[in-house]
């Protein structure tokens, strides 16, 4: 029997303070555990708003060390239920220095490890240069007692050459948790495109770097933006092997079949065919 891990994503919407939203995601993660699960990931900067739709100091009051009163939450549950928690947190990492960062909680409670987010987006409503640094921890997976997980948030998504190192540090499982949805005039016009390629990008990074991958978002409207919910898990072969709604809070749990990793790359051989020796241009911001 091959190896097999059981991997939970949880949707939810902003239950309006940092304990309710504690409880809430608490609330779900023992579901996920009561239905088997080895992995549980939550949404992007899961214990409150999403803070970004406008350049306001006093958002920076949601912010918390890591570790800190959530992971220390979070923790108990781990350890007694033995699973792994993938916690994305607004991290107050020290006076006037803020990262938008994920703890990786082991199955013994303890922090496996934090991965903090690279790629910052500035956009209309998710104005995150305003709150976040970029990263420093580099694309490096955090091993845990049930996989070796490659963890970005959100606008990582979005990048092939993020996905490509994790997959070459070894991760088994891409996870992305993830803020995304529609400003309130474009849905009409851009709604159906922008979920589309949001999946389908992703879907691309799965079968590129032949991996399993998550993506957990939020749901509910915040001001202006609509999140559109639609968590998913992908097999090695870009499968949607599991999708939420887009508008219920709700827990998908699949199995992924980590042995399908070797079986994937060796009929679809992307890695032993990549040219390394040819590939400079990709370090330079364009090529003129």
């Amino acid at each position: 029997m091959g190896r097999n891990v059981r991997l939970s994503l949880v949707q939810m919407r902003d239950a309006g303070s940092v304990a309710a939203c504690i409880a809430s995601a608490s609330k779900h993660i023992e579901s996920a555990a009561d239905d088997g699960a080895q992995v549980v990931c939550l949404q992007e900067l899961f214990t409150g708003p999403y803070p970004c739709q406008a350049e306001d100091h006093c958002m920076f009051d949601l912010a918390e060390s890591i570790p800190g009163p959530s992971t220390e939450a979070l923790a108990e549950i781990a350890a007694r239920r033995e699973i792994v928690i993938v916690a994305p947190l607004f991290e107050r990492r020290a006076p006037g220095l803020y990262h938008n960062t994920v703890a990786v909680i082991d199955a013994d409670g303890t922090i496996a490890g934090k991965y903090r987010k690279m790629h910052i987006p500035d956009d209309p409503l998710f104005y995150e240069k305003f709150y976040f640094t970029p990263g420093d921890l580099g694309f490096t997976p955090i091993q845990t007692r049930y996989a070796k997980l490659g963890v970005g948030i959100c606008w990582d998504q979005w990048y092939p050459e993020a996905a490509r190192l994790f997959a070459l540090a070894g991760a088994e499982i891409l996870l992305y948790p993830t803020a995304i949805g529609w400003i309130d005039d474009e849905k009409d016009t851009f709604g159906p495109g922008q979920r589309d390629a949001w999946q389908t990008a992703m879907r691309a990074h799965a079968i590129a770097n032949g991996l399993w991958l998550g993506a957990p978002n939020r749901v509910g409207i915040e001001g202006r933006l609509e999140f559109w919910g639609s968590s998913f898990v992908v097999s090695p072969r870009g499968e949607v092997v599991a999708q939420a709604g887009t508008g219920d809070e709700t827990v998908i749990t699949t199995d992924c079949q980590i042995d399908d990793i070797d079986v994937v790359r060796t009929h679809w051989p992307f890695l032993r065919d990549r040219r390394i020796d040819a590939y400079e241009g990709l370090t330079k911001r364009y090529l003129d």
